[in-house]
Order: C-alpha cells, then structure tokens, then sequence
C-alpha cells in the first residue's frame, strides 16, 4: 500500500530541504539588492521561514540572534492583529521592541503572510539594520536617550502592503524621519523582494506537493528538532550553576543555569531594574541569548527550528534589565545582550572546561560616523562592528580578529569601500600588540584600527568590557579589555567606551583597540 500523503519520508526531505534553500535565497536576494554596506558587505541581517503561528521553521545566513527575532516578529503581530484579521497580500512592518521588534529601532522586521488554498500556512520574514530610522543623533543610536521616543521613528507592526496594495503613507513616514530616505527606501524593497522570493518558493512546494505533506513536513521537523535537542541535553553535568559578574558600571549580573535530563531552565530572576538609558533588552532579547547557548551545546551542527528549543526554559522578571517594559529605550541592547550570553558562557565554562573556551571580546563594538562625503556632499552614515579575540581552548590558542560570538556568519566592510563610500581614511587596521590572555594556550588577538576624518563628522559608539577584562579559564590569564579613543588634531586624547553626538572636525581621528581572548590554563 502507498502511505498516505504526508507520511513519505522522501517527500517529507525534499520539503525541509527545499524550505532551507528558501531561507538562503532569501538571504542572497536581501544581500544582492540593498543599498547599505552594514547590509551587502557585514551582514547584519537574518532571513527566516515560520509556520502559520510563527514556529521556526528554517532560516537563512547572518547573525544568529537575529535568527531568534523572525519567529517571536510574527507571533507578536498575530497576537496583535488576531489570525482571522491576516489576508493574502498583507506584509508587515515593525522595529519597536513593544511590538515585536525584539532589538532596537534601527533593526528593521518585514514578516509576509503565505496562504494556500485559503489557509495562512507560512510567514517569510526577514530583518536588517537600517543606518538612519530618525531620533536625536545621526544613526539613531544616542547613549543620552532616556526614552524610546528619543531614539526614532517607531513602526508598531503595521501593514506596510494591504491586501497586495502597497500603503503609500507608510513609505513616506518612513522617507520623512530618515536622513537617508534613499537608503531607508532601498533597503526597505530588499526586504519586500527577500520575502516575496520565499512566498513564491512556499508555493511552488505547495502546488507540487500538496498541502498536507506540507504540514507533515513541518510536523517532522519541529519533532526532529526537539529529540536532537534532548539527546544534547542528555549528555550535559545535570545540576544547578550559578554566577554572578560585575559589570562595567558596577552592577552585578546573576543567572542560575538548571540542568536536567528533559529541561534546561535559566533563571534571571533578581537583575537590577531596567534603566532610563539604552541599556535594556526585551525578554524576548533574553531568551535569544539562553537560545544560542542551548542550541551550541546540544544540537551545533544542523539549522535551528522551533522543536530545538522545546526543552529550553527561560525565567525573567518584568521590569528589569533583561524584561524591560513600558518605555525604556532600547539603542544599545546588543551590549546587554552579548554581556548575558557571555556571562551564561561562562557560567557553564566553569562546570565544562574541557568542552567550552575562555571568554572572548564579547561585545559589538559599535561605531557610527555621520556625516557628508568631502568630495561627493552626499549624506552618509558608517555603521560598523568591531572585531576582537576569541577564547583559548583545552586544545588551542584563540581565534585572532573575529566578531562577536552572537554576531556569527558576518563580514567587516572592505577598507577600500568604506573609504570611497564615507570618503574616511583607514589609517590601519592590523591584530593588537597586547600580551594578555596567556595560559596553556593562548587567547585570540583583538583588533587595532584607526580612522582618519576627511570632514566633519559626529560619531556615536558603545563599546562594553571596557573595564572588567575578558575571563580566563581553568587557570589561563584575562584577556584584554575594549575601548576606543578620539585624537584631535590639537594632539589631545579623549578616551572613551561610550559616546553619541561627539563632534570630529577634518584631521581628527578615532583610535579604537579592541580585546584578546582569555587564555586556557596554567603554563
């Protein structure tokens, strides 16, 4: 007898395939069409696939937590709009972190609707760093904000298409608080072509394969997920962990990691408070970092979908740190973000130190330039991330020179695109002459780099480990720490680790220096 349609394991294989090449196309349209180097050359960026209730299904290259966003970008807007409110034709919109933004105002979600034989089936979403969304400081990310209002123009999930008809007044808000509307516009279509190449793609399965293959596919794969996931868990120290780290300013972070055989719960429960400052995450930002932490020690080697993160748990309390409500700002989440997967990292480095590195960098080392190009008079705004040194192993020396860990598949932007695109110099940008981070083996070299202005610019950037140093492990030496400073042309030096609106006149330059790695045991 034939199995029934669904049940095929053929088919079933071609369908997850097929929906992982949807994800990756997604990306490469994205990737090949947008107008800002953050986009074509880093890739800040993620592509992803969720079923109709916005379970992950599949996802494509970029950073990792930005992976983490789509499915919980969709599930806020159904939660929003209701199911039965969703049309063929509809695409969303959203950035603010109270609506399913899940990061800051600068990242920007598109999340698409696939009907099939008038059932929503699937939803296509992508996200990527705009340069400019408004708000007190060029690049919209100012270290002065106290609230969410300062930091930009805020897109609450609303519908940026309306049953296939596009809706104008949405575009020219967005045009109107940007101060580069050519490239809000540009890299706001290669969101709308990266999701529509997926819809058509969800469709062509659906017409060759029918629609209950379709749901059994998805079914097999979330139950795939789950039991890779839960052989993973099995072979972790089962019990309870617990750490506390002072931070950069003073404040002491806590987290309790339980591991059992079916659950791994983290606990974040007595944080400080949320602040009035850009130093907050969402819990939806928090359950990301605890997310990639479950993900790279039980299951590392295949694509994340909603069953792997089945037996993960994740305890917040509102209206701290790391559950922030009402109208905190959000601009420089990513710091606190990394810091708490840094600090989950070490956490369990303690308890398995021959399976987990030293710390490394651990942070974005954001940097944004504003200004107009010297010999162009075009607006521009830099957006870059840092690189920095990774952790000693029990078997080797650290990686030299890479991103964060939670930044993942990205790329620095050229020196020869961003001097023709900026009309900057890059003095140099070579591996650190520091010695920290030694031990059995030794940490990854951080990064030096040196801009050099052309013209007058204002520079806004947040650099956390600025004063805790990188930790060792079982005996290594701490790494280095992050900093950057601003040289006038006068020869003064203004060390900094955060700053927004700093204003640079042509000869100043920014020296920025970024951590080794902590080394793996004693010598």
């Amino acid at each position: 007898m034939a199995p029934a349609p669904g049940e095929d394991p053929f088919t079933t294989a071609v369908i997850q395939a097929s929906l992982v090449a949807a994800a990756d196309e997604m990306f490469a349209v994205l990737r090949k069409t947008a107008m800002s180097p953050i986009i074509y050359e880093v890739l800040d960026v993620g592509t992803g696939i969720t079923d109709g209730e916005g379970n992950l299904v599949s996802s494509g290259a970029g950073i990792p937590t930005f992976v983490g966003v789509l499915d919980k970008a969709v599930r806020r807007i159904l939660e929003l709009h209701g199911m039965e409110a969703i049309r063929p034709g509809d695409l969303f919109i959203t950035n603010d972190p109270y609506y399913g933004g899940v990061t800051h105002l600068n990242d920007v979600v598109l999340a698409l609707p696939v009907f099939a034989e008038g059932r929503l089936i699937a939803w296509c979403a992508t996200i990527a760093h705009w340069n400019d969304i408004g708000g007190r400081v060029a690049g919209s990310m100012s270290t002065e904000a106290t609230e969410i209002f300062q930091e930009g123009l805020r897109l609450p999930a609303v519908r940026l298409f309306e049953a296939g008809e596009k809706v104008g007044s949405v575009f020219d808000i967005i045009a109107a608080n940007s101060r580069l509307p050519d490239f809000a516009n540009g890299d706001l279509w290669a969101q709308v072509a990266a999701c529509r190449i997926a819809e058509r793609r969800i469709a062509q399965l659906t017409q060759a394969h029918g629609i209950e293959a379709f749901d059994a596919a998805l079914v097999s794969l979330f139950e795939g997920g789950e039991k890779r996931g839960l052989a993973g868990l099995r072979d972790l120290p089962q019990g309870t962990y617990e750490i506390q780290e002072e931070q950069d300013d003073g404040a002491l972070w806590r987290a309790a990691i339980t591991i059992a055989s079916d659950r791994f719960t983290v606990d974040l429960r007595g944080n400080p408070s949320m602040r009035d400052a850009p130093y907050n995450t969402s819990r939806d930002g928090a359950v990301i970092s605890a997310q990639m932490i479950f993900k790279a020690l039980t299951d590392p080697s295949l694509f994340a979908n909603a069953g792997s993160f089945r037996p993960l748990q994740v305890i917040t309390e509102p209206g701290t740190v790391f559950h922030a409500t009402g109208n905190t700002p959000h601009g420089y989440y990513f710091e606190t973000r990394i810091r708490l997967y840094d600090m989950l990292w070490q956490c369990l480095a303690r308890a398995m130190p021959e399976r987990l590195p030293a710390g490394h960098f651990a942070s974005i080392c954001g940097t944004v330039l504003a200004g107009e190009h010297p010999d162009t008079g075009r607006r521009y705004t830099m957006v870059e991330p840092q690189m920095g040194g990774w952790g000693a192993t029990s078997s080797r020396d650290g990686l030299d020179a890479m991103y964060s860990c939670s930044h993942g598949e990205t790329y620095n932007c050229p020196v020869e695109v961003a001097e023709a695109r900026y009309g900057l110099g890059v003095d140099y940008k070579r591996l650190s002459d520091g010695d920290e981070g030694q031990g059995r083996f030794i940490g990854g070299k951080g990064l030096s780099v040196c801009y050099s202005l052309r013209g007058e610019a204002l520079l806004s950037a947040g650099y956390s480990r600025n004063r805790i140093p990188v930790w060792g492990l079982a005996g290594g030496q701490t790494g280095g720490t992050n900093g950057f400073a601003i040289m006038r042309g006068d020869r003064t030096r203004e060390p900094r680790a955060f700053a927004s609106g700093v204003e640079l006149k042509s000869g100043d330059r920014i020296e920025i220096d970024t951590a080794n790695g902590g080394g793996w045991g004693e010598r």
